[in-house]
């Protein structure tokens, strides 16, 4: 027997090894006593052909063990090389970060600037609404008003649109009956447990890593997770390994790494990536160009989170005020800048 049908007394030969209290022993006494017992395996051949089967079908799979072993350690060695290299990697750019961090607590911030250079324009402008205006307080005020009324129902609206989203757990993902999943921008830790007692071995285990497909199980075992993913993964990059052997550990790159996934396989419930707390997320993993858009996207948020103009708002400010400046002899008091 080859392939597929080899393993379809699996059930059976599980069952027998979970009653060999004994181990490998009393099962193997227990089959050539059935053969003994129930067929004529010893005496329907000639001489020695019962003793030559047995040989031969151990030797055929003592080699394909040996290679089985082989492989493993192969694939072990290079899990953990990879382990290796990402654990330096992430220590060189915490380090890195840290005295980026060290640094920047020596200058002035960025924030702080934007905001005094904010608040200079507002006055500015201020200063230039005190002048006679052809349209009287009450109607300015009237405009501020249904400005507010507007930002309110869209608030109302976008807050509808979250009904029915679970909020992510402290990893910024999401918690499954059978595994937890985890994100930064870049990657996703997976963690997945299974309902046995005995130790998981590599062998034991199916994990099928595609560009928009997971699959993880136990041979014999429905799979606790199977289908496809939010969205794409670096394959060549991603690994699994088995934790105390209990656990199957799963590290996925984004291929994307601009965007926080709200589910990591499509059937799972989806999260609010609202409520994601960027902080895990570290900055110096991101190239130059890339980290700044994504500095650029947390300051507008937090701005958007405390009423405050974002840098998109204060640049067209800035060039308000300036123009301003350069034309006192305009009336802006009737535009409305969007």
């Amino acid at each position: 027997m080859a392939g597929h049908d080899s393993e379809k007394f699996d059930g059976m030969f599980l069952a027998m090894c979970q009653r060999s209290e004994k181990g490998i022993d009393e099962l193997l006494d227990c089959l050539f006593s059935f053969l003994v017992r129930k067929t004529d395996y010893y005496t329907a051949g000639a001489p020695g052909q019962a003793e030559r089967i047995l040989l031969e079908n151990f030797k055929k799979y003592e080699k394909i063990a040996e290679r089985q072993k082989e492989e493993i350690k192969k694939e072990r060695e290079e899990q953990e090389r990879k382990r290796k290299e990402k654990i330096a990697k992430r220590k060189a750019e915490e380090e890195a970060e840290m005295e980026r961090l060290k640094k920047e607590e020596e200058e002035p911030k960025i924030k702080e600037v934007t905001d005094e250079e904010a608040e200079k324009i507002q006055k500015e402008i201020d200063k230039k609404k005190e002048t006679p205006a052809s349209e009287p307080e009450p109607e300015k005020e009237k405009e501020e008003k249904s400005k507010e009324n507007g930002d309110k129902e869209k608030s109302d609206e976008e807050d509808e649109a979250d009904k029915g989203k679970v909020p992510p757990n402290a990893g910024n993902g999401g918690d499954m009956p059978n595994y937890r999943w985890s994100q930064t921008l870049e990657e996703i830790e997976c963690q997945c447990w299974f309902d046995v007692k005995f130790p998981i071995k590599s062998k034991d285990v199916v994990v099928e890593i595609g560009r928009k497909h997971l699959k993880v199980g136990l041979k014999g075992h429905p799979p606790i997770m199977d289908g496809e993913t939010f969205n794409e993964i670096k394959v060549e990059e991603s690994t699994w390994t088995i934790d105390n052997k209990k656990y199957i550990t799963l590290n996925i790159e984004k291929v994307n790494r601009m965007e926080w996934w709200n589910k990591l396989i499509m059937t799972d419930p989806e999260i609010n990536t609202k409520k994601v707390n960027p902080e895990p997320s570290k900055l110096s993993d991101l190239e130059g160009d890339t980290r700044g858009l994504v500095e650029k996207m947390m300051y507008d948020q937090r701005q958007r989170e405390m009423g405050l103009p974002t840098s998109e708002d204060q640049k067209k400010q800035e060039i308000l005020g300036k123009f301003m400046k350069q034309h006192p002899e305009m009336d802006f008091s009737k535009c409305k800048f969007n």
